[in-house]
């Protein structure tokens, strides 16, 4: 039928021309022809299809039955695998469907939209892609205040599709451009809390996960049913006025910190071995005193056993202790014994040369 409803209209009426409506009247602004006239047609087309010519009351309500089924059956649609269906009744939205072959009442009742939702878009904040590969600062949104007091130019790109397409169709006009103003908003947030060596360095996989975040909880408190996939950094570096004297900044900190790894690293080297040290030292001097301790206290026993003993029998003990003490300080040695008469006279002539003899004794 002319007025067939097809998926992703507007609400106006969908006929074989341009500007068409669904009585075949032309252009807006021209005068439509005239209902009795087109009953009129109608009867007459009846009667070449109806045998016997079917004209009259039973003609009329017969056209306006296959009329009536053919409007009925136009509230059909069928919603993609990538899409999702908003219907619209009488231009409010009514329902979200998903994809499959779904229903709603008929054009002019309602009316359904069909946007694609897993297509995945992207918006450039901070610079514009050109077409060789390239890209073009914009620095009224790249440039940004860090936490430090710093500038630094900022450029990245949000990932996003729609996650609702009731909400996004209707909740937020513009989405786009309100993606992109939150977006800028949420990195100065963020870049606002962080020092500028973070940022431009081992930040940057932070900063896009705060800024992620940051962007999705305001779109959601606005309705706006879109999903943010991903937040790249494309580039976070001062600005190119004062870049010269930055990057001197930046080797003058790394060789601060090769300084303070290198002293770092020495101290944990000596200091253990110090301690090792330390701890060998005490380990042997707390050996010498127990040495030491245990040494005093045998030789104390030993003199307290032998005063004992002394004090039972003293002249007993003290030929004891005389004749060990001779044993101890001959045991080795060459001995020669010279008996004294009875008279105190020598048994032996004065110059005797007794050591020749002994040695000669030794030889045999």
């Amino acid at each position: 039928m002319p007025w067939n409803n097809q998926g992703g209209n507007d609400g106006g009426w969908q006929g074989g021309g341009g500007n068409r409506g669904p009585w075949g009247q032309g252009p807006s602004g021209q005068q439509p022809p005239n209902l009795e006239d087109i009953i009129k047609k109608g009867q007459d087309r009846l009667k070449d299809i109806i045998p016997g010519g079917g004209g009259g009351k039973i003609g009329i309500i017969i056209l306006l039955l296959v009329i009536l089924c053919a409007w009925l059956i136009s509230g059909f649609y069928k919603v993609e695998t990538t899409e999702q269906g908003v219907v619209l009744r009488f231009g409010k939205w009514s329902e979200t469907t998903q994809p499959g072959l779904n229903y709603h009442l008929p054009y002019p009742i309602e009316t359904v939209l069909t946007p694609e939702v897993t297509k995945v878009n992207s918006v450039e904040i901070g610079f514009r892609p050109t077409r060789g590969g390239g890209s073009t600062p914009v620095e009224a949104e790249s440039l940004m205040l860090t936490g430090d007091e710093n500038i630094v130019d900022v450029g990245f790109t949000v990932l996003w599709r729609i996650a609702d397409a009731g909400k996004f169709l209707f909740n937020v006009d513009q989405p786009e451009l309100t993606i992109k103003a939150v977006g800028e908003s949420a990195m100065r947030e963020v870049i606002g809390r962080t020092d500028l060596t973070a940022a431009i360095t081992e930040g940057r996989l932070l900063v896009e996960t705060e800024v992620l975040k940051r962007l999705q909880e305001v779109l959601d408190e606005y309705g706006a049913g879109v999903s943010i996939l991903q937040v790249q950094l494309k580039n976070a570096e001062p600005p190119s006025q004062v870049i010269a004297a930055f990057r001197d900044v930046q080797a003058a900190e790394a060789d601060k910190e090769r300084a303070q790894n290198e002293a770092l690293a020495y101290a944990n080297d000596i200091i253990p071995r110090a301690r090792g040290q330390a701890e060998m030292i005490r380990q042997e001097a707390e050996g010498y005193k127990q040495r030491v301790i245990a040494e005093a206290e045998g030789e104390a026993a030993r003199f307290i056993s032998i005063y004992n003993e002394y004090a039972k029998a003293p002249y007993v003990t003290r030929q004891r202790i005389y004749l060990e003490t001779l044993q101890e300080v001959f045991t080795g040695k060459q001995k020669m014994i010279i008996d004294i008469g009875k008279d105190g006279a020598q048994g032996v002539v004065p110059y005797l040369p007794l050591n020749e003899l002994q040695k000669g004794a030794t030889k045999k």
